[in-house]
């Protein structure tokens, strides 16, 4: 399977691994793709798992509806729902960093019967960051989100000479400039930066419906130099969660965890698994 469809909408997913091994979904978030996982996935095969790790809407060319709404979270975990579906599967582990997280965790939360466990890179569950935009740095932190709140003005400054200041930030917060290169030439596709700003551009809505408690065994791995998340959010997530939950700190790392330590997190999410069983 290297698509899937919902509501009109085309997903390019790549489909790797053993056919009939335990599925593992994997979610990408700003501003990467499925490929983000290309380093972890072999890993991930050679421990017997098959994986799903789909563009999300906005970054799948034929998935980018208009309006903010459409980035909704809910609209985004029905879409790895329907992802599932198409897999012919009943639930898998899933494994989501940055907005992919996000996703990863209001599926488990809102659809626990889908997801066998749960691992999130980087972020903190949305009840643990609401209170950590009051208690710590966080709000200081996160000022891009509010910038990115600004209609066309982003899409200009980020996009222009080539997309020089997307990519320049990108490297300078640790990504790799392979990974750069390969991001920054997506969202320069027509109409693709909008569709993933839209994500942020949705949260006036996200807010009003909260994600709630977690009932599904969680690793959650954080990195020390994540210039985005702040620790706080991160220690305080645990309490949103109702089942086995490791917090696991990966020291001196930025906050592109996949790209970065690949064979790390491919050994942490495979023995997540297999203790979960």
């Amino acid at each position: 399977m290297d698509r899937f469809t919902r509501d009109g909408l085309v997903f390019d997913v790549r489909d790797g691994g053993p056919p009939d091994g335990e599925p593992v979904v994997l979610l990408h978030g700003f501003p990467q793709d499925s490929t983000a996982w290309d380093g972890v996935s072999p890993g991930l095969h050679a421990a017997g798992l098959r994986t799903l790790a789909p563009d999300q809407r906005g970054y799948s060319p034929g998935a980018r509806p208009p309006g903010r709404s459409a980035y909704r979270v809910r609209a985004a975990v029905d879409d790895v729902r329907a992802l599932l579906d198409a897999a012919g599967v009943a639930g898998a582990h899933v494994v989501g960093h940055d907005w992919g997280g996000l996703v990863a965790w209001a599926l488990a939360a809102w659809h626990p019967d889908r997801v066998r466990t749960l691992t999130v890179l980087s972020v903190p569950h949305p009840g643990a960051f609401a209170r950590a935009l009051f208690t710590s740095p966080q709000a200081l932190q996160s000022w891009y989100m509010a910038a990115f709140q600004l209609p066309v003005l982003p899409e200009r400054l980020l996009l222009a000479r080539g997309g020089l200041l997307l990519h320049g930030t990108l490297v300078r917060s640790g990504l790799p400039a392979e990974h750069a290169d390969r991001y920054v030439a997506r969202l320069r596709e027509p109409g693709a930066l909008s569709a993933a700003l839209a994500w942020y551009r949705a949260l006036p809505w996200d807010a009003g419906d909260p994600v709630g408690r977690v009932r599904v065994p969680t690793l959650h791995v954080w990195s020390t130099r994540d210039v985005a998340l702040h620790r706080a959010g991160i220690e305080a997530s645990g309490s949103f969660v109702r089942a086995p939950y490791t917090l696991e700190v990966l020291e001196g790392l930025p906050h592109w965890i996949p790209e970065r330590a690949p064979e790390r997190t491919a050994d942490l999410v495979a023995g997540h698994v297999r203790d979960t069983r």
